[in-house]
């Protein structure tokens, strides 16, 4: 099966052509670059650069696959969670190819893409772990389509606190990956912050706020801070908030489990997949992680995958899929649907 899929859910314009679950083409246009000066994403901006980019990025996806929409089967589309008028973008150019071409089109839930995206023929059931800038998020997938969610964040994403610590210290947006490089350069051991939701006796929760609160705090204590400085808070704050993941991760390996798919931007840190790593292997849990990282972060490809999977595992039809009015998108869209 031949999917374009479609992914507007937040400042990546992102075409892909996949064949069953292999990725043929994933073409990516990111706006980061225009949205730095903001030191966040503005909506409006991002809905005006994926209508302008659409169309090219559809069209170097396709060139890059060889491939015309005479050999494409289906379309598949984010339709949340995300950024509402950026989903729209995606959901109508996925539309306009569907009713022109005559092909079912596939809604796809973001996060499950997320979840989906280091997905093996391993035994159900199995621990996923989406950390991305707006999810953290810990399922226990029972299978394709039908998951449990285990613990979810009660206020701040991982990545979105990763990125507003950078900002913080000056580094700049998005800033997850330059955080990582300059705590590298650090001592995670110099500053001791507050390990968050301590004292949980049920694990079913993550957050990030009062981590955050705690570091704005010590900066501002720090007069003229020096670059040692800057990446000492690094390496600390870094380091404290991958030790709750660990955290609440392990309280859940007692689930009857042998594998752990890790998927989202956050995905891309090699100190948290060290971590992952020396925690699942005390539970002979196997880590699986994308293939290649560009599937970490908001793409396509695994939009196209998520589309397939669920199509042959949950046995369905594509010509179900050809009420385009039911396609619609939804910021809130949980996992499951």
């Amino acid at each position: 099966m031949k999917i374009l899929a479609i992914d507007t859910s937040c400042d990546e314009t992102a075409v892909a052509i996949t064949h069953n679950t292999k990725v043929v083409s994933n073409k990516i246009w990111s706006q980061a670059v225009l949205h730095a000066s903001f030191g966040g994403v503005m909506p409006s901006l991002a809905q005006r650069q994926h209508q302008e980019r659409i169309d090219y990025i559809v069209n170097r996806a396709m060139l890059n696959a060889k491939c015309q929409m005479l050999n494409i089967d289906a379309i598949a589309v984010t339709i949340g969670p995300g950024l509402g008028i950026a989903l729209g973008v995606g959901i109508n150019k996925a539309k306009e190819l569907a009713i022109k071409y005559k092909l079912p089109l596939i809604p796809v839930n973001h996060v499950e893409g997320h979840l989906l995206s280091s997905f093996v023929n391993s035994k159900f059931p199995m621990l996923g772990l989406v950390l991305s800038g707006g999810t953290t998020m810990l399922c226990l997938v029972k299978n394709i389509g039908d998951y449990e969610i285990l613990a979810e964040t009660s206020d701040d994403a991982l990545g979105e606190a990763l990125d507003k610590a950078a900002r913080l210290l000056g580094l700049g947006y998005p800033g997850g990956a330059i955080l990582e490089k300059i705590a590298r350069l650090g001592d995670p051991n110099k500053y001791k912050l507050p390990l968050p939701l301590r004292n949980d006796k049920i694990k079913n929760r993550f957050s990030y706020s009062g981590l955050k609160t705690a570091l704005v705090r010590l900066f501002s204590t720090i007069k003229d801070p020096s670059k040692q400085d800057i990446y000492d808070l690094a390496a600390s704050f870094q380091s404290t908030a991958f030790d709750h993941i660990i955290r609440v991760l392990e309280y859940h390996c007692s689930q009857k489990v042998t594998s752990l798919l890790f998927g989202g931007g956050v995905a891309n840190n090699i100190l948290l997949k060290s971590k992952l790593r020396k925690l699942l292997k005390k539970y002979n849990i196997k880590l699986h992680v994308p293939y290649t990282k560009k599937l970490n972060g908001d793409n396509a490809g695994m939009i196209g995958v998520t589309a397939y999977l669920k199509i042959k595992n949950q046995k369905l039809k594509l010509e179900d899929f050809y009420n385009y009015e039911s396609v619609d998108r939804n910021p809130r869209l949980e996992l499951g649907y």
